[in-house]
């Protein structure tokens, strides 16, 4: 039997949710084609993914942030995360790992298993199996807005799982805005973060 054929993905979007309250729509879209896979997160692991790609530093390590210090203790690399698998609806993944000589695959929630992979720098898969029956086709004009926004996936997940936080913060001082951001951040308030975040990058 021939091996399944692997599309590698992209984090395009994070959205809320226009169908489940306080539910987050991860959009990832194959690399070499119009394909997009969305798939519904919840807000934890939306905030560990943005705050991943933020690069913003809590206060604490989250449990995708300790995932990696006992992956590192142990001297186990990500090296790759792979959404293996489409049940009623439902998407599974599995991270594969390994310590140099011995490799293995981990069962996990593809919001999960895509958090610790983005801790990883690990590239993201999935199955032409699964994009077929699962896969959107973007429209000529989606696919343009694609390829216009391809550079900035930061600021566009940024500015998405931001819409949550509340709050505005135009008329805030550049200084004041980092003091706000540093008190968010003690406070392990990563959505006010995150706006805040937003607000200084316009500034830049």
């Amino acid at each position: 039997m021939a091996p399944l054929k692997k599309i590698k993905l992209e984090i395009l979007g994070l959205s809320s949710s226009q169908s489940q309250t306080g539910s987050f729509a991860l959009v990832l879209g194959e690399t070499e084609g119009n394909r997009r896979l969305p798939v519904i997160i919840g807000m934890f692991e939306a905030q560990a993914i943005a705050i991943e790609i933020e690069k913003i530093i809590p206060k604490r390590p989250m449990t995708h942030d300790l995932f990696k210090s006992f992956s590192n203790s142990f001297h186990f690399h990500v090296e790759e995360i792979v959404i293996s698998d489409l049940k009623e609806g439902v998407f599974f993944a599995k991270i594969v790992c390994s310590d140099g000589l011995k490799k293995s695959e981990i069962d996990a929630r593809p919001s999960d298993a895509i958090a610790i992979g983005l801790r990883f720098d690990a590239p993201i898969y999935t199955f032409e199996t699964i994009l077929a029956e699962a896969g959107i086709v973007l429209t000529d004009q989606e696919e343009e807005e694609k390829t216009e926004h391809k550079a900035e996936p930061k600021a566009k997940v940024k500015k998405e799982i931001s819409k949550k936080a509340g709050g505005d913060y135009k008329n805030y001082s550049v200084e004041k805005l980092n003091d706000l951001l540093k008190e968010a951040i003690d406070k392990e308030d990563y959505e006010k973060a995150a706006k805040i975040r937003d607000e200084l990058s316009k500034r830049n």
